[in-house]
């Protein structure tokens, strides 16, 4: 899988095209507005992850089932690493942050792990391919449950309201179901979607821009971005370097004081400091609706998905070196 730098500008592009049009005309994409992005986007996200369920060779994941330490350490990397950090970063930032860029930074902390990227930097460094699939895709059924849950204790504790059986029942309807129902109809849509790659993957960047283009409407709509400037989305992007930085650092040391060997020590680094768009977005259109700030709170995933492009395409070339100097030896 091949992950090139004109996809990645693309994309980033198509974002930042969103949140220009959102701010400039923000009466046309509100969730109830004239174009029902609201219901188009419920809509996209069910296609999308039908696509995901049809796409995914359940082989594939047995094969990455053994390494029970690896999956353990990615996990907790996952779902309780990140959520301390974001715990903290919100603790000792209180007051000097607006609250809905600590709520979306907290939120980024406790997405899944994206299994595309994962996969594909695994693959480019020569890391375990069969682990890193397996490690993505148990993350995101752990988010559907585990996501939710954590997003309606930090909603408590901030004294908002968000029930909890609620919140993953629908994050559950509207992602597992139509993943599940994708790997019944996969014998018969596979082949097409192999033939069709690009075309699926515009789908589901498409899905991904529309909600961000509608989240943002709905933000300016609001008025949320009258009071905010360039030192907010400065503040994000900071946040973000930050954490991955951290990550990064930190499971590259522990996969080593775990004695990982070299392909196992890529998947932790890379499918453990790792945060999903494709699963983030949908899941926070879904946990927090058309809430006013709901663009500022997806801010720093939009962000984050950026930079661990960009940081880790480069730290894949350095493992792939290191991969290929030590099979020659």
């Amino acid at each position: 899988m091949k992950l090139g730098p004109v996809q990645i500008d693309g994309f980033l592009a198509a974002m930042l095209s969103a949140v220009a049009l959102a701010l400039l005309a923000p009466g046309i994409g509100r969730s109830e507005g004239p174009l029902h992005l609201g219901t188009v986007t419920g809509l996209g996200i069910a296609l999308v992850f039908l696509l995901h369920g049809a796409n995914l060779a359940p082989e594939r994941l047995v094969a990455g089932m053994r390494n029970w330490r690896l999956h353990l350490f990615v996990q907790t990397c996952t779902f309780v690493l990140f959520p301390v950090i974001g715990t903290v970063l919100a603790f000792v930032l209180d007051g000097h942050v607006a609250p809905a860029l600590l709520t979306g930074v907290y939120f980024l902390c406790v997405l899944p792990s994206t299994i595309s990227s994962s996969v594909a930097f695994t693959a480019m460094a020569g890391g375990n391919v069969g682990a890193a699939v397996f490690n993505a895709t148990l993350s995101n059924f752990i988010g559907i449950i585990v996501t939710p849950l954590l997003v309606s204790q930090w909603m408590h504790a901030t004294g908002a309201s968000m029930p909890i059986g609620q919140a993953i029942l629908g994050v559950a309807v509207q992602l597992l179901l139509p993943f599940i129902a994708g790997q019944f109809l996969r014998p018969h849509l596979h082949a097409w979607l192999v033939h069709h790659k690009s075309a699926v993957n515009r789908v589901d960047r498409g899905v991904i821009v529309l909600i961000v283009y509608s989240s943002f409407c709905d933000s300016a709509a609001a008025g949320l971005w009258s009071g905010q400037g360039w030192i907010t989305v400065l503040q994000a992007l900071g946040l973000c370097i930050a954490i991955l930085a951290g990550v990064l650092s930190l499971t590259r040391v522990a996969a080593r004081r775990f004695g990982f060997t070299l392909d196992d020590e890529v998947v932790a680094v890379f499918c453990g400091s790792k945060k999903s768009v494709a699963s983030g977005i949908p899941m926070a259109r879904l946990l927090f609706g058309s809430r006013p700030e709901l663009g500022l709170i997806v801010l720093p995933a939009m962000l984050y998905h950026q930079v661990q492009l960009l940081v880790c395409a480069n730290l894949a070339r350095r493992y792939a070196r290191a991969t290929q100097a030590g099979a020659s030896h």
